[in-house]
Parts: C-alpha cells; sequence; structure tokens
C-alpha cells in the first residue's frame, strides 16, 4: 500500500489544499474518506482500496494567488512530479513514478519493455487538446518508442491470454462443479476489496492474474526468448488507467517469472507528464505498431477498457469453446452499460449460463451477501471497481467540470467498440500470437506452465486491518 521509492501511502490529501468539501467522499466506494465538512479530509489506509476517484473528482487545488506554507517545488518532490508540470496541483493525488522512470529510460544497460492497457488509447489525446475520446494507439506507440522504450507491446495481449485461461477456469468450474459464481480478477482494487472485506470468498476469485501481470510474466520468460535478452536486464514499465496497478505490480505474489513481472505501473496521466517532458509533439506523431509478437490483440482485448467488456470478451471465446461453433452474435451488447448492476443470460444450446455486471464498487455489497448467504444462482460475474470501468480509472486525464464527465466517458467507450469492430481478430482464441504461444510455449490453458506463470492465489487481509 506504500509507494517503494517514497515510502507514503499510493493514494494522499494534501491537507494544506483540501478545503473539506467532501466530494471525495461521496465518490468513494468504501467510505475511506474521513473527515468533517470544511475541514482538511483524511483517508482511512484500512479502507481504501487505492480506486484514485477521489483524484479524479477533487476540486480543491494550489492557485498563483493562494498563500501555502510548502513552496510547489517541495510539493512536487513529495509527489514524485518531475520540476516542469506547471498544471495545478489538486489537494487528492497519487504518488507517481515518473521520476523513476525517466531515469530508466537514460540507461543504455537495461532492456526497456512497455505495455499499454486499452483504456490509455482513448483518454491519452484528451491532455494534448484532442476531442474527448480520440483513439490514439499509433500516436501512443510513437511516442513511447521515441521515450526510449526498446519494445513497445501491449497489455490487449495480456488480455486475449486472460481470457484464454479464465474462459478456460469457468467452463472448468461450470462443468466439473467448481466455487461458483466465479468473479473476474482483472480490477486490483476489486480483489483488495475483497481480501479485506470478505476474505471467506476468496475462492470465488478467478485465480487468473490481471492482464497486465499476464503480460509482465510472459515478457521476462517468452519474451526473453524471442527477443534473445536476459531477463535479468529487464525492466517493464505498465501504462494503465487505474491507480492501483502499481500496487498490484508490487504485491509479493508476482514474481513468477523468477523476477518481478512488472518493474512499475504508471497512469495515463504520468505518461502525459513524461512525453510533455521530452518536448514530442504528440499530434504531429505519425502513427506506428505496437512490436510483434507481444504487441498483436484482437478486439476482445480492446473492449477490456469499459464495463462489461471482460465478460463480453469472455463469452465470445467461452461459447464457441464449449459448442464448438460460432457464436451467433459477435457484439454482445446486453452486458454493455453504464455504473450499476445488470444481468444476463446465454444460451450454450444444453446449458443456460447466467452473468453479471457491477460496475462501481459500491453497488457489490448486496452481491457479496446473496452469495455469502447462499443465494446468488449467477456464474460468473464481472467486477470493476471504477463507475464505468477502465476508461473512468483514477490514472485517467482529469475531468475538470462534472458536465464533461458523462460525455467523456461515452465518448471513451465509443471508441473502444469502434477499435473493436474494425479489427480483423475480435475473439481472443482467434489471434494468432496466442496460438502461437500456446504452440510453442505454454501448450494449453491451465497448462502446467499456465498455472505457474499466469495464475496466483489471494490473501485475506482482515489481519493486517
Amino acid at each position: 500500500m506504500l509507494d517503494m521509492l517514497t515510502g507514503t501511502p499510493i493514494i494522499n490529501i494534501d491537507k494544506e489544499l483540501c478545503t473539506g468539501c467532501r466530494r471525495c467522499a461521496e465518490v468513494c466506494p468504501v467510505d475511506a474518506i474521513e473527515g468533517e465538512e470544511g475541514k482538511p479530509q483524511s483517508i482511512n489506509k484500512d479502507k481504501c482500496v487505492m480506486c484514485g476517484q477521489c483524484v479524479q473528482m477533487c476540486k480543491g487545488y494550489e492557485s498563483v494567488y493562494d498563500e501555502v506554507p510548502t513552496p510547489m517545488s517541495k510539493r512536487l518532490f513529495d509527489r514524485g512530479l518531475l520540476e516542469d508540470v506547471d498544471e495545478p496541483l489538486f489537494a487528492a493525488y497519487n504518488v507517481s513514478q515518473v521520476k523513476k522512470i525517466k531515469d530508466i529510460l537514460k540507461n543504455r544497460d537495461t532492456f526497456k519493455i512497455v505495455q499499454c492497457a486499452p483504456a490509455v488509447r482513448v483518454a491519452i489525446g484528451e491532455d494534448f487538446g484532442l476531442p474527448l475520446g480520440t483513439l490514439s494507439p499509433g500516436k501512443m506507440a510513437a511516442a513511447l518508442r521515441k521515450l526510449g522504450f526498446d519494445r513497445v507491446y501491449d497489455t490487449n495481449f495480456g488480455a486475449d491470454l486472460t481470457i484464454m485461461e479464465e474462459g478456460s477456469e469457468l467452463l472448468k468450474r461450470v462443468t466439473e462443479g467448481g466455487i461458483l459464481p466465479m468473479f473476474t480478477s482483472c480490477c486490483p482494487a476489486w480483489v483488495k476489496y475483497v481480501e479485506q472485506t470478505y476474505p471467506e470468498l476468496l475462492p470465488h476469485l478467478s485465480s487468473c492474474k490481471s492482464p497486465q501481470q499476464m503480460a509482465g510474466a510472459i515478457f521476462k520468460t517468452y519474451g526473453a526468448r524471442v527477443d534473445r535478452v536476459n531477463p535479468a536486464r529487464m525492466y517493464t514499465v505498465s501504462v494503465m488507467p487505474c491507480t492501483c496497478k502499481e500496487f498490484e505490480c508490487e504485491r509479493e505474489e508476482m514474481q513468477d517469472s523468477g523476477y518481478r513481472d512488472v518493474d512499475a505501473a504508471i497512469t495515463t496521466r504520468e505518461l502525459v507528464y513524461l512525453i510533455k517532458d521530452a518536448h514530442i509533439d504528440f499530434n504531429d506523431l505519425k502513427e506506428e505498431e505496437f512490436d510483434t509478437p507481444l504487441g498483436m490483440y484482437t478486439g476482445a482485448g480492446t473492449i477490456f477498457g469499459s464495463t462489461g467488456g471482460v465478460m463480453e470478451a469472455a463469452l465470445r471465446t467461452g461459447y464457441e469453446l464449449y459448442t464448438k461453433k460460432p457464436i451467433p452474435k459477435i457484439d454482445l451488447t446486453m452486458v454493455r452499460g453504464g455504473e450499476g448492476f445488470r444481468v444476463a443470460q446465454v444460451d450454450l444450446g444444453d446449458f443456460k449460463l447466467k452473468v453479471a455486471v457491477v460496475s462501481g464498487l459500491q453497488h457489490v455489497k448486496e452481491v457479496m451477501e446473496s452469495v455469502k448467504n447462499g443465494r446468488c444462482h449467477i456464474h460468473f460475474i464481472e467486477v470493476m471497481t471504477c463507475p464505468q470501468g477502465c476508461i473512468s480509472g483514477g490514472g485517467q486525464p482529469k475531468i475538470i467540470f462534472e458536465s464533461d464527465k458523462e460525455s467523456a466517458y461515452d465518448k471513451r467507450k465509443a471508441g473502444l467498440y469502434m477499435h473493436d469492430s474494425n479489427l480483423v481478430f475480435r475473439k481472443s482464441h482467434e489471434n494468432p500470437e496466442i496460438r502461437k504461444i500456446y504452440k510453442d510455449f505454454l501448450e494449453e490453458p491451465l497448462g502446467y506452465r499456465s498455472h505457474e506463470l499466469l495464475h496466483t492465489k489471494y490473501k485475506s487481509r482482515k489481519e493486517e486491518n
């Protein structure tokens, strides 16, 4: 829960800048913001899941007209930010990794790999003045190469890999009498919530690592072989819409490659800082492709960035693995939507699969209680902590005006679904490089090597609290 570089919590509230408006408390899904109205707030670290929604919501900032005890230079240092950051500094913030990454990028002895989550490419352009929801994967890949990364891979590949493992795990639980319902495990804030609030229900979580962590483990094993690089020389960075991903990559379980699978996670906003610091004209960049083989992805991997996307991707593949027939309709709009709880049913011929999607962690308690009491008859449940899934993550470009929020989320989602519809391959199991990695390295979903690298166990955190 602490940033390894500074030793401070990942999510913080600067008491000098906090006005006590309690807007952050209104959006916190776990009631971790404490304090009286009109007075500086604090974060209950035992409750906090580091989703960063308070960071997105915060409106208290330091302006040039304010006189505060701490100088701007000290505040930038404490937050891990570069000295040339010239935007307002808000009271709620996440500790940044940009200084560390900037230093790593200068190291010629290190083989530097970066991966990018699907939600980043439909939001990053906003911080360069592009219209809300602009799809920018090509410019982002070009910018990352200019920054000095040796390989520009894609978390979407990890998402396709997740579907192969998670879909197979679900079918095994359904057909062999495993623990149901099975919950998705892609969202680290959600996983932490289960660990500290409902540890008795941990067996219901999929054992799959998140796409970020699967990709990291593959980079330092299969990827090291492909690139002919000693994994000890590799340094892997992930660019995420999420402030909790740094916590996830620091978990002690996440080093099955023999090294730390992901060395550092930065947010969309932090990548923007690095690009601006390097004086790269993002809007003028010519589009480039991600590196192969670990940068090739399908539409199914792309839609992970929106609520319901993991479910839809899993159903596209799960249907065909179970029935051995093509899915009648690839666009499963019944699982798409916004914040809240929704259910659907998929006819697999001799079996009707009941699924649900929870978007916004505040909506999950009733579901958890029904599971705990044996009243939940759903087979598979996707849970995302943030209100619209990853496109609304705490690390995304900050939406200053509440009136813009709905439009921004709608356009980011539309960008992902448009990207999905325009890709040649739209099902994870059809990705040629996914087929190849199983043929050459992993052998089969849920096999020995897959289990060692791509699956994990979670633990109760009630004792810690």
